[in-house]
This record gives C-alpha cells, sequence and structure tokens, in this order.
C-alpha cells in the first residue's frame, strides 16, 4: 500500500515539473490535474487563494515575459510534501535581454493533488538586481555583506 502511495506521489510531482516546464506557455489546462479548488500558493511577492486566482496569476505571468523555463535539480518526496530545488531560467522585457537566472525552492503539500505552494526566492536575483541604478547598490551591498 506504501509503495502505491509513493507512486502516485511521484505521478504528482512530475505533473507538477511537466506543468512548470514552460514558463511562457505553462499547461494552464491542467491546472486541476496539479492543484486543489481551494489551493494556498505564496511567494516572495504574492499570496494567492484558489486555483481560479492561481489560473489568473500564472495566466497574467506568462504574457508578462519573453522567454522562460525552470531547471529541476534536486527533490525530497515524503508521504504529503516535497521540497523541489530549481532554476528559473528567463527574460523579461523590463529587464533587458539577457536570461536572467534565480536560484529557489518549492515547497508542496498534497493530498492527491497540490494544496500549499510556497516558493522561496532571492528577489535581489530576480529583480533588484537588474534595475538600473539600484541593481548597482543591491550588488555592492552584497559585496560587502559578504566581505
Amino acid at each position: 500500500m506504501a509503495n502505491a502511495k509513493m507512486d502516485t506521489n511521484s505521478q504528482l510531482i512530475e505533473r507538477f515539473k511537466a506543468f512548470y516546464q514552460d514558463v511562457k506557455h505553462p499547461q494552464l489546462d491542467k491546472l486541476d490535474d496539479v492543484y486543489a479548488e481551494d489551493v494556498l500558493f505564496k511567494d516572495p511577492v504574492h499570496e494567492i487563494r484558489g486555483s481560479e486566482t492561481l489560473h489568473a496569476y500564472l495566466s497574467e505571468m506568462c504574457v508578462n515575459v519573453h522567454s522562460g523555463r525552470f531547471e529541476f535539480l534536486d527533490q525530497i518526496v515524503s508521504d504529503n510534501t516535497a521540497y523541489i530545488k530549481w532554476n528559473m531560467h528567463f527574460k523579461h522585457p523590463k529587464l533587458g535581454n539577457k536570461t536572467i537566472t534565480v536560484r529557489g525552492m518549492s515547497q508542496i503539500q498534497f493530498n492527491g493533488r497540490i494544496y500549499y505552494h510556497e516558493d522561496v526566492y532571492d528577489m535581489g536575483q530576480m529583480l533588484y538586481e537588474h534595475v538600473p541604478l539600484l541593481g548597482g547598490m543591491v550588488r555592492a551591498l552584497k559585496k560587502r555583506l559578504a566581505t
């Protein structure tokens, strides 16, 4: 019985990773295959409740990026929780033409489908370091703190 549950969990994790593989073209039609209707999604900028609100957020996000993809690096999966380490590579028109890479971690909790999803990442690495003037100050501050 435990092996069947782990197989089901592994399938959900693979659906989750496939869902986010392409940031520009997420598989929004498969949102209900991955997320529970009452999902709570959190990241350093947002706290979103409900699959309809999450769908709207992801729709808006994919319109605003030129390209993007996730590179999944490692994962730990238990009975109802997973931690997935990733790199997100993306280009955003307001942040220049270069590809930005951000390291992050997702914690998801699930019971058949995901009911809790929290992304943790460095907002400086994602945004602040790429804003004119502010970026130089953020990078200098990080360097100063590191020495």
